[in-house]
């Protein structure tokens, strides 16, 4: 069965901040060739591209003083993209007896976003304490690694049930889980305070959660930052998910309710929906948008099987379409 990837990305500025300080990224990642020279009819440098080995979709919450929590989350992601492009041996295709060995790439992954933004301390210390959340989805049909530090997180909705699949990295998390405090008892200031994230000063910890589950046709996934989950419940959320629409309206549509909310907190959404499209082609677009300045569109396309609950281990650039 022949699928696609319908993927959307937005980034909103919230009604309390001059600078969004969060970013996001939808990747496709693919094996390339450039051609020096060749007997060939083809022209010198030039590129071949191969078909698609893994979809990556990122988003990252920036937290600090003057503007450098957009900083902290523009390296991470920066360092992240590159980290995967040219050290991780992601054209390997991912199963049971590989995972120890992709769990410990993306763990030096974050550990190296975490020295970048150290030594950027290090020669500006007034940019000390800055911090970023980073929740990171790769996916290698049909296994997805969820990749997390902090409060942005990822959903999936599936059989018109929605699953958190990360758990948030605060202050106020951990006091609900031990039972000290109620849900409903626990100060706003608090769901702020990371207990986990790539940055902050010498007491913070980087401790990534991993967490490994299947997608099948039919399923949507929703990255998010807080700013999002602040003002919209999980009921909300389901009920846009659940609406039949394609992945940009989707993505509009929690964004801009989010802001009719309120909206205080910068807000940034990306919508992955696995569509069953038969042995139709699907081509890959990606736009830049003037707001944001980062990726906001993408359509993809990946081969597919049929299937409920997850089960998981706890101006505006129009760039060339490529047929994966």
């Amino acid at each position: 069965m022949t699928g696609k990837m319908d993927c959307y990305g937005l980034s909103r500025s919230g009604a309390r901040h001059a600078v969004n300080q969060d970013q996001f990224l939808i990747a496709d990642l693919e094996k390339s060739m450039r051609i020096h020279s060749s007997s060939l009819s083809l022209d010198h440098n030039s590129r071949l591209y191969g078909s698609s080995q893994a979809k990556l979709l990122m988003v990252a919450d920036g937290v600090g003083q003057s503007n450098s929590g957009d900083l902290a989350s523009r390296l991470v992601t920066d360092c992240i993209s590159r980290y995967l492009l040219n050290e991780m041996e992601w054209f390997l295709r991912c199963n049971e007896d590989t995972d120890a060995e992709l769990y410990r790439e993306f763990l030096t992954a974050f550990e190296l976003c975490q020295e970048r933004l150290e030594h950027d301390i290090q020669d500006h210390p007034e940019r000390s304490g800055m911090e970023t959340t980073l929740t990171l989805a790769y996916l290698t049909w049909p296994q997805l690694y969820l990749v997390h530090a902090g409060h942005s997180r990822c959903y999936l909705y599936r059989n018109s049930q929605l699953h958190q699949l990360t758990r948030d990295h605060s202050f106020a998390e951990r006091l609900i889980t031990s039972g000290a405090l109620d849900v409903d008892d626990v100060p706003e200031i608090w769901q702020e305070l990371l207990v986990n994230s790539i940055g902050g000063n010498e007491d913070s910890a980087l401790n990534p959660e991993i967490v490994k589950t299947e997608i099948r046709v039919g399923d949507t996934l929703l990255l998010c930052t807080d700013g999002l989950t602040r003002e919209l419940p999980d009921l909300i959320i389901a009920e846009i998910l659940g609406k039949d629409l394609m992945a940009d309206e989707t993505c509009i549509r929690l964004v801009n309710q989010a802001i009719a909310q309120g909206g205080t907190d910068n807000i940034t959404a990306v919508v992955a929906r696995f569509l069953d499209l038969g042995d139709q082609d699907v081509s890959l677009t990606v736009s830049l948008d003037a707001d944001t300045g980062t990726p906001e569109h993408s359509v993809d396309s990946t081969d597919k099987d049929n299937s409920q609950k997850p089960e998981t281990n706890h101006d505006r650039v129009k760039q060339q379409d490529q047929v994966l």
